[in-house]
């Protein structure tokens, strides 16, 4: 497995506990994000590093910075068809191209100016953007907002098909620390190192409303 892993505990000290920010693996080239899908699709996905077979490019597809987001919502590899847990290797080029053309799924006043410039907007986007409660290891709810983005159009097919590094299936990880996740107050629960994604460009943080570090 080529994700670093670090205690949850440990990692808990060190992250904001309000605010919207992206909490992310990433190094100088590459973001990790994650996606959950039946066997058919991801398996495909590891064999042939490319997502294809079963996979739809005619529906949104949906991507997660968050570890522990991605986790509240496959139910930890256990909700039917999400059994599968794929960690997604991105060129940061192209998550940073992500935000940049990223809409809010609801109307955002100081972004959009009025709900008829943002539904213009959302109608020509192919990318959803959502601040949701981030949650811990099982599913209570945090101040802090976890971001996931919404892929359709031409902006699936590059993801698919031209940013993607490397594609890891982390399902046996996921199923190893989902013991330690409900079992021990989270003394031995380890996941994948995280801290806050730079989005350095001050336009695309005011886009995707990122709060102040």
């Amino acid at each position: 497995m080529k994700i670093r892993t670090e205690a949850y505990l440990e990692q808990l000290k060190r992250w904001p506990v309000t605010g919207r920010r992206i909490l992310a693996q990433f190094d100088a080239d590459t973001v990790v994000v994650y996606q959950a899908y039946r066997p058919a699709i991801g398996l495909f996905a590891v064999e042939n590093q490319r997502f294809g077979g079963e996979f739809s490019f005619n529906r949104m597809s949906w991507i997660k910075p968050n570890f522990l987001w991605m986790m509240y919502r496959s139910g930890w590899g256990m909700k039917e068809g999400q059994e599968v847990t794929l960690a997604v290797h991105l060129r940061r080029t192209g998550f940073d191209e992500i935000l940049r053309r990223a809409v809010h799924s609801s109307y955002v006043p100081v972004v959009y100016g009025s709900p008829e410039n943002w539904k213009a907007r959302l109608a020509e986007s192919a990318v959803r953007l959502q601040w949701d409660p981030d949650h811990d290891p099982v599913g209570g709810k945090h101040e802090r907002r976890a971001i996931q983005l919404g892929l359709d159009g031409d902006v699936l097919c590059e993801y698919a098909r031209s940013w993607i590094v490397r594609i890891e299936d982390i399902s046996g990880f996921v199923a190893e620390q989902r013991a330690h996740a409900v079992s021990d107050g989270f003394s031995n629960l380890v996941t994948p190192r995280e801290e806050i994604y730079p989005v350095n460009d001050p336009k695309i943080a005011l886009i995707v409303g990122l709060d102040p570090n």
